[in-house]
Order: structure tokens, then C-alpha cells, then sequence
């Protein structure tokens, strides 16, 4: 179903997952949520993939016709599976893992049905610590993501005219994202987490909080889909934060700049270098080992020094978080919290994003993606981090 270079990838991938299941002392795995269908195939279809303990996986396709290769059954219902299983040879699991934290409770229920295992566990758990270090084919679908977006983001003071509402520069913005070839599609783990090609702070518009799990909140177009752009008419000293999806190839990259109407308070600019000032730190310090809640108190120490906790991360709701994990969905782990367990790992590709919100300004700050390398990290996303001035 894929190339041979990808087919390599999904063989390493395949031996992960084998090797996890072993962990998990379970005989099979169930899948057909999109991102991991994705992850275990390399295309997106209507269907399951099936993992057994040993040997290869058996993929289960109710829709689209056509596709050809090993081990590919076509059914009409899940119900059918059972039957396959007995003419193919492959034993029904008596612990089968299963993706419990995003089936719908009756699609759970129904295929517990089908295959009555004396045991579950939640594969959604699995694939997501799975997924959180890349393959090398992966890393390389990332790189090419930041190089187009960060050919958009050059091309961002063209999209300004003065007069302009935040709106109606990210209409431009991402006209110029589907021309560099973005999906569109702006893939999030958890629900209701349904945005935009990405999101755009301008002014007193960044301190409204938001019921969406994201750094940083914003009003949006309507109530039904409350974050970021709201008509804030882009006036002088008004900071507008970009933070456009890099969704360029099926793995996203995460970056966000600071562009300003004219000049911006004092505050606006320390505030930014001090972000600045965390990444910087930050890079010499992470390294596999390192504990992620340890990222995240360096940050929270810097802004602390600069007398800028009150900003950081927002105002009226601040999100306590600093940092997450990036891929096939734009929040993956590991994700950077006080209380986080997670530990730096080789392969793992992160978005690191100190931000703060000034009242009356906007929200200043960085964001890049990484990459965890043998002893350290490695920035991919590369473009100008100060605040760019957008033309008068």
C-alpha cells in the first residue's frame, strides 16, 4: 500500500508495536482510529488493522475499493471478522488492546462483542508513547514541513495592509499556506479540539481565555468555535501573534512569530526577549534524560526573575504548560508541565513555546519545533525570532 521507503518505516513501526504489546502481555491489538491507521499504513481508509501477538498484521477494509497487497480482507461489517480470523488461522485474542480513550462507547462495546477477550487494555495509550519518538523517515516528512512553513511565515508582511483586522490577514496567510502546499487539515488529540488552519492573536483579543486545550485562548469568529481571530482591527502599537499550522506534509511542525503594527510597549519587548531568553537556556539544558517538568521550571524561573510571571502563558487563564509534543497530530507527548513524568528521549520532536500577554498590546513570544538528538536538541523550525515590524 506504501513505497519501499515507507514500507520500511511501517516495519520498524510494526516492530515497536510488537515489542509494546509483549510489555502489555497482549495477543492483540485492534485498530482504526485515523492518525494511527495512518501511522501503521500510510494512508487513511474505512476499516480496522489488526496486530495478532506474532507475525504480520491483517488489515480489514470496509471502503475504498482497490486497494491491493498481503493480508487485505474486505468486509462489509465488523462482524465478519471472526470468520476471517478462523479461515486465515489467526487465534481471537484473550487480551486484546483496543483505542478506549477515542472509540465511541457503542463501537467499544461492539467489538468487544465480536471478539469476547478475557482481558482489554487501551491501545490509545500505547500508540500515543509510541509515537511520541519518531522514525527516521518521520523526522525527515518534519524537516520538510518547516522548510514550507517557514516559506509562508516570509511571506506574511506582503499579506498586511494597514487598515487590516486580524481576520482578514489570516484569510491572506492562509491562502498562502495552500499555496505552499498545506493539507489544510489541522489534526488534535481530545475532543472538541476542532480549530482553524492555526490561530492569530492581535491585541487585547490574546488575554480572552479559551475552553480549548492550547497555550493561549482568543475569542474567534463565533461561539461555536471560540479561539483566536475576532475582527481586532490591527492599529499601531497592536502585537499580532501568528501561530499557523505547519501541516505541510502528514507530520506537523509548530512554530509562531511576533509581527507588530508600528512600535509596542517596553514591556512587549522585554517580555519577548525573556521568551527568548527561556528558549536559549532551555536548548543547553534538554537532553535524553532530561525530566520534561524540569523544562518547564527553568521557564517558569526565568519569567519569574524577570517580574513576568503575570504574563506568562496568558493573563486572565494561564495555561500551565510550556512545551508539547508534535507529529501526525499537533499535541503529541511528551508535554511540558510542572507535574510531568515524561523524560526526553532520542527521536522525540517537540514544540517549545514561551509566550506571554501584555494587557493592551497583545501576546509576545516564540515558538519552534525540536528535535531530541543523541545529546541534546536540534531546532528545525528556522526563521527570524525578534519581533518583525509589519509595513506602515
Amino acid at each position: 500500500m506504501t513505497d519501499s521507503i515507507q514500507q520500511a518505516d511501517l516495519q520498524i513501526k510494526w516492530q515497536r508495536i510488537r515489542q509494546a504489546m509483549q510489555q502489555a502481555h497482549a495477543d492483540g491489538c485492534l485498530l482504526t482510529v485515523d492518525v494511527n491507521l495512518y501511522y501503521v499504513t500510510g494512508t487513511i481508509f474505512s476499516g480496522y488493522v489488526y496486530f495478532p501477538a506474532e507475525g504480520e498484521p491483517h488489515f480489514f477494509i470496509k471502503r475504498p475499493v482497490g486497494i491491493e497487497g498481503e493480508r487485505i480482507h474486505y468486509i462489509r461489517k465488523p462482524e465478519q471478522m471472526p470468520e476471517i480470523f478462523a479461515s486465515a488461522g489467526l487465534p481471537m485474542p484473550r487480551k486484546l488492546l483496543l483505542e478506549g480513550d477515542e472509540l465511541t462507547y457503542n463501537e467499544y462495546i461492539r467489538l468487544l462483542g465480536l471478539f469476547s477477550p478475557a482481558e482489554t487494555g487501551n491501545a490509545t495509550s500505547m500508540l500515543r508513547a509510541l509515537r511520541a519518538v519518531k522514525t527516521p523517515w518521520e523526522i525527515d516528512q518534519i524537516r520538510q514541513a518547516a522548510r514550507a512553513h517557514e516559506a509562508t511565515y516570509r511571506t506574511i508582511p506582503e499579506c498586511f495592509r494597514p487598515g487590516m483586522t486580524d481576520l482578514q490577514l489570516q484569510y491572506e496567510i492562509e491562502k498562502r499556506m495552500r499555496e505552499n502546499g498545506s493539507f489544510g487539515l489541522f489534526r488534535a488529540f481530545g475532543a472538541n479540539m476542532d480549530i482553524f488552519m492555526g490561530s492569530i492573536l492581535a491585541g487585547d483579543n490574546a488575554e480572552t481565555p479559551s475552553a480549548f486545550d492550547f497555550a493561549l485562548g482568543g475569542a474567534g469568529m463565533h461561539p461555536s468555535v471560540p479561539l483566536g481571530a475576532n475582527g481586532t482591527l490591527l492599529k499601531e502599537g497592536t502585537a499580532v501573534m501568528v501561530d499557523m499550522a505547519g501541516n505541510y506534509t502528514a507530520y506537523m511542525t509548530d512554530m509562531t512569530r511576533v509581527y507588530s503594527v508600528g512600535k509596542l510597549s517596553e514591556t512587549a519587548y522585554k517580555a519577548h526577549q525573556t521568551a527568548l531568553t527561556i528558549q536559549a537556556e532551555i536548548m543547553q539544558a534538554a537532553r535524553p534524560g532530561v525530566c520534561c517538568a524540569d523544562v518547564y521550571a527553568i521557564a517558569a524561573r526565568i519569567a519569574a526573575e524577570e517580574n513576568l510571571s503575570g504574563y506568562f502563558m496568558g493573563t486572565a487563564q494561564q495555561a500551565k504548560f510550556v512545551g508539547h509534543g508534535v507529529g501526525i497530530q499537533i499535541n503529541e507527548l511528551p508535554v511540558f508541565t510542572p507535574r510531568s513524568k515524561e523524560v526526553l528521549e532520542p527521536g522525540m520532536v517537540f514544540a517549545l513555546e514561551p509566550k506571554f500577554v501584555i494587557p493592551g498590546t497583545g501576546a509576545v513570544g516564540i515558538e519552534n519545533t525540536f528535535l531530541v538528538t543523541a545529546d541534546g536538541i536540534e531546532k528545525i523550525t528556522q526563521f527570524e525570532e525578534e519581533i518583525i515590524a509589519l509595513p506602515g
